[in-house]
């Protein structure tokens, strides 16, 4: 088997492709920077092809382009962690409804496309994949929409997989550094007595990235379980003992000055992820 991975640069996709390789499966890597991948130790050990998403392709068939791949798992997305930015609508959601459908038409039959919890909006509570989508921010309305358009096009009468990914919330090596761990470990290094955070009260549903990598995975090499799929811990915990956590486990001393900073309004309170479908999967059924 072959898979390809686009966004293979990124924070997910650099362990998607080490996940995949430790299990002795050819990869087909693609990014837009090439000498950026160079920076992996995974470069020699797959077959890359640079690409740009944003480019004209229209006369390129991208199925045969890269070398026909069993699988797509397909990660690009620009513009993050900026939920609200534009570009998500004007730039990403027809670009990408335009690489998919080139792929697809070409000779694609099996594609896992990773989706966001964004698209559930501001809905509290455990989120079950057959809950209806109401997403409020850029990021996840051009993502939902994205899914309705290959719905709509694809799923009535036509032999594709498709593997709909929703990511929750990941840690680890890679994070983006805006993200609260990333700047809890600078403030820690830095040898800061205090940590300005929001009040923490927020559940949410973390993994870490090593592990969605080994999910993202686990879902693209079997075709049993497809459609919509929570990739989640379906554990809630508020942000405060997750960051308390961390502190603790790394016998740091730095305090927590809690409600610095307001909650995001783009955000419930209290929501994690229904992970019935994921476990499907390592269980078989």
């Amino acid at each position: 088997m072959r898979i390809l991975v686009t966004g293979a640069n990124g924070f997910v996709g650099n362990h998607v492709i080490n996940y995949l390789l430790s299990k002795g499966i050819s990869v087909i890597a693609s990014s837009r920077n090439s000498e950026k991948a160079k920076e992996y130790y995974w470069y020699h050990s797959v077959k890359f092809i640079p690409f740009d998403l944003y480019a004209d392709f229209e006369n390129i068939s991208l199925y045969n382009h890269f070398d026909q791949p069993d699988v797509l798992i397909h990660l690009a997305w620009d513009g993050l962690p900026n939920f609200n930015d534009t570009i998500h609508i004007d730039r990403n959601l027809f670009s990408q409804y335009k690489f998919l459908t080139n792929y697809i038409d070409s000779g694609g039959k099996h594609v896992l496309i990773t989706g966001t919890c964004f698209e559930y909006g501001l809905q509290n509570g455990c989120l079950s994949e057959d809950l209806s989508t109401n997403p409020i921010t850029a990021y996840g309305i051009a993502k939902d929409s994205l899914r309705k358009f290959l719905e709509q096009r694809y799923l009535q009468n036509y032999p594709l997989i498709i593997q709909w990914v929703r990511l929750f919330y990941m840690y680890g090596d890679g994070q983006h550094p805006k993200s609260i761990l990333p700047q809890l470990k600078e403030a820690i290094k830095n040898g800061k007595s205090v940590f300005n955070m929001s009040g923490g009260e927020q559940t949410r549903d973390y993994l870490p990235v090593k592990t969605v990598a080994e999910n993202i995975c686990q879902i693209a090499l079997q075709d049993n379980v497809k459609g919509i799929i929570n990739c989640s811990s379906g554990n809630p915990i508020s942000i405060r003992q997750f960051v308390e956590n961390y502190i603790k486990s790394n016998f740091a001393t730095i305090k927590l000055n809690l409600g610095f900073y307001s909650y995001p309004e783009y955000e419930p309170m209290h929501f994690w992820g229904n992970n019935i479908k994921l476990k499907k999967i390592y269980t078989n059924e």
